[in-house]
């Protein structure tokens, strides 16, 4: 089946083909030819998402991403450093980093970053997150909520100020958590919240992604990648940052020797297709959720043309206009 569709936009990169835009050395270069290398998946629109690290890494790593010429750019996604400390809900980031919420200190990283950050993930639970979340609504930045440990209620104080995103939901958390008062309940049945997920079989389970998608909607609902320097490339040893990561032949990226997923291996041409295949949803109610959903989340717009050929389980994308 031939297919025609609004340009594709993630809203959580990393990395792709071997470049980490979290690596101390990133250069301009290196970001054109991740992005370049997206746009051969359908891509182009995204957010390159900087996770927690130091405020001089941050600043550096901004500043290349900021001053992109590359339309593709549509922001920057910061990832922290206010999230939780805590083993499992922080994932990958690097605990050391890790800090309380501050106005004062996302301003200079908005200053570094040229203005160009455009959604923010944080815990609720960090102090301070509430008074941060009031001024970056007011001054138009999305709030999103991830890698958290915080109670139903302080998920509801955060959506009450103003967050209206979960960061891939479902991951980003404790193990174990209690069956019913936990703050996955409490973002499924948030009708302002929206919600971005990992369908890469190795984030959620397929009969997990069906029930998210079902209790979040379909117009509510958003495929990221998480994408790192893996992202197009075969197994091995890559970085997000200073943390080192490995990427199985499955394609499953987790930090060597834990249990822990350390970003992903995965495209987004490939997240439709598993999205298709998990939840029996036809491609064409599927492929806005990597597009135009996500563009209407940030208020802006998709980005060209895409033909592909899609055989029921894959997406081939043919050419980018």
């Amino acid at each position: 089946m031939k297919l025609e569709f609004p340009g594709l936009f993630d809203l959580q990169v990393n990395g792709f083909a071997g470049i980490d835009f979290n690596a101390p050395g990133l250069t301009s270069e290196g970001l054109a030819e991740a992005l370049e290398r997206q746009r051969g998946t359908g891509v182009t629109r995204c957010l390159p998402t900087l996770i927690t690290s130091s405020f001089d890494r941050f600043a550096r790593n901004a500043r290349v991403i900021a001053r992109s010429p590359d339309p593709a750019v549509a922001g920057i996604h910061m990832e922290g450093p206010y999230l939780s400390p805590e083993d499992g809900p922080r994932g990958a980031h690097p605990r050391e980093h890790v800090r309380n919420a501050s106005i004062a200190d996302f301003d200079r990283r908005q200053e570094a970053a040229d203005g160009r950050i455009v959604l923010v993930t944080l815990a609720p639970e960090a102090p301070g997150a509430l008074s941060l979340i009031g001024h970056l609504v007011k001054a138009g930045v999305r709030v999103a909520i991830g890698h958290t440990g915080g109670t139903p209620q302080q998920v509801e104080d955060a959506i009450s100020a103003g967050a209206t995103l979960a960061t891939h939901l479902g991951n980003g958390c404790a193990q174990m958590l209690p069956r019913h008062p936990n703050f996955i309940w409490t973002l499924l049945a948030a009708d302002p919240v929206a919600a971005s997920f990992i369908v890469d079989g190795h984030h959620l389970p397929a009969a997990t992604v069906k029930a998210l998608f079902r209790a979040k909607g379909v117009e509510r609902s958003i495929l990221v990648t998480d994408a790192t320097s893996a992202a197009a490339c075969g197994p091995g040893r890559y970085s997000i940052g200073d943390v080192v990561c490995e990427s199985r032949e499955d394609g499953r990226v987790s930090l060597p020797g834990t249990p822990y997923l350390a970003g992903s291996s995965l495209t987004l041409d490939r997240a439709i297709a598993n999205t298709v295949t998990f939840t029996d949803l036809p491609i064409d109610v599927v492929l806005p959720m990597a597009s135009t959903i996500p563009a209407l989340y940030l208020g802006v717009q998709t980005a060209g043309t895409v033909c592909a050929e899609w055989d029921g389980s894959e997406l081939n994308v043919r050419t980018v206009e």
